[in-house]
């Protein structure tokens, strides 16, 4: 592993950046925009892919449990199909908009074909906070939304899943309102259910064993040994816990690991089974009776090997970024680094892998979730963890000859290697009339 050198605070191009773009849709297009260097795609191609084939825009309206009525916003974003239906997760959570369902559906396209799944990208959901409604009040804006968004949506067309605020409760309640309406149950309309109304085991995890999995592969390819790595987690939640476990069981340092509220941190190793993660008792990681407590934004700049950021986006700036002290940061979150940041680590030659590979797993059990739904047989445990190890291990065979071959970062690999999958598929497919 390399020696961590004094972190320098000198001016550079990225950080006087003044258009540094805030939102996930100026993100995605400008990373769409600096990969497409990189490759031959059609620049009618590009252009298409700067916007959305559909942007849906709904009203819902909810009955409180006081008996007030409420209407809150509702949106599906189908960003690209041409290798199959829209693919993507809905959100319930007070900023979600147009714009950034728009990028994260971008997002989701990139995911999709680096993966090599036979998707394209979708995003979605309301504008309210969610822990305000009761359990009542969740279902019935479910089923609501369901009703105001099923002409754009089903198993052939645009299949949401869990995301932020959202769960398999909300995806079981979701996929009965869809069915109630057609007069026949379509498990394979959503993702992310319980296993029990045709869910797959192992898809509440995969985005965080995805993390562990890329982690592993990137560490082996700098030649570093696991057994002394150490690592931090911002986020302990769906995503970062089932990382951290995965990667301390594999014989990592785990050092640090935070929540909302704040971070825990101890440089001899946490014990990962023994911290509950946030989504399993709120409260419980910062609470934790650790040797150091540390705020998010500290946990940022600790000195460790890897670095995983897997909470929310945005959190790696051009105001932090010269503070962060990590050798390597893989991204478990959704856009955690914002572009001009991921362009003073590339100065800073700290590698950064990808959302678009490291958290894709959530979306390969996504796609094994929906056959086992299309062919009405569902898969053991063992088999979900077989096959997407298999699947992790030829993307990120795929990246890596890009960045082998052209000494590309591992987020420009990736993008090449989404984007020459899409180019080909548009291209041979052509344009319709």
């Amino acid at each position: 592993m390399p020696d961590h050198a004094p972190v320098e605070h000198s001016p550079t191009t990225a950080e006087g950046n003044d258009d540094e773009p805030s939102s996930a849709l100026a993100t995605a297009r400008r990373q769409l925009e600096r990969a497409t260097t990189h490759t031959d795609v059609d620049e009618g191609v590009v252009e298409r892919l700067k916007h959305p084939t559909k942007l849906t825009r709904v009203s819902v309206p909810l009955r409180r449990d006081d008996g007030s009525l409420e209407v809150f916003t509702g949106y599906r974003a189908q960003h690209d199909d041409v290798r199959g239906p829209y693919k993507g997760g809905l959100r319930y959570h007070p900023e979600v908009d147009a714009e950034e369902c728009i990028g994260l559906s971008m997002w989701m396209t990139w995911k999709c074909a680096v993966m090599d799944l036979p998707f394209g990208g979708g995003k979605g959901g309301v504008a309210v906070d969610p822990r305000t409604l009761s359990s009542g009040e969740r279902e019935r804006l479910t089923r609501r939304f369901a009703e105001e968004i099923r002409d754009v949506i089903g198993p052939k067309t645009d299949v949401p899943a869990p995301d932020m605020g959202t769960d398999a409760q909300t995806m079981a309640w979701f996929m009965d309102a869809y069915s109630m309406q057609s007069g026949e149950t379509t498990p394979g309309v959503v993702t992310g259910k319980p296993p029990v109304i045709g869910g797959s085991h192992g898809r509440e995890g995969a985005p965080g064993r995805s993390v562990a999995i890329v982690t592993r592969e990137a560490v082996d390819y700098y030649d570093w040994d696991l057994s002394d790595v150490t690592v931090a987690v911002q986020g302990f939640g769906s995503v970062g816990a089932p990382a951290a476990r995965l990667l301390d069981e594999w014989g990592a340092t785990v050092v640090a690991v935070s929540d909302v509220d704040g971070a825990i941190y101890d440089p001899a190793g946490l014990d990962t089974n023994d911290v509950e993660a946030h989504d399993e008792r709120p409260g419980m990681v910062s609470g934790y009776d650790a040797p150091e407590t540390l705020t998010n934004a500290e946990l940022l700049e600790l000195d460790v090997d890897v670095l995983v950021p897997a909470a929310v986006g945005n959190v790696v700036t051009t105001e932090n970024v010269h503070d962060v002290s990590a050798d390597m940061v893989v991204e478990g979150a959704n856009g955690p680094t914002t572009f001009a940041a991921d362009a003073v680590l590339e100065e800073r030659d700290v590698p950064v892998i990808p959302d678009i590979l490291a958290n894709a797993g959530g979306v390969t059990v996504s796609y094994f979730e929906w056959l086992q739904d299309i062919n009405r047989r569902q898969w053991s445990l063992d088999r979900v963890h077989e096959e997407l190890e298999s699947e992790m291990l030829g993307a990120w065979d795929a990246v890596r000859r890009e960045v082998d071959a052209r000494g590309l970062t591992w987020r420009d690999a990736a993008y090449v290697v989404a984007l020459s999958r899409i180019g080909e598929a548009k291209s041979t497919r052509g344009l319709w009339p």
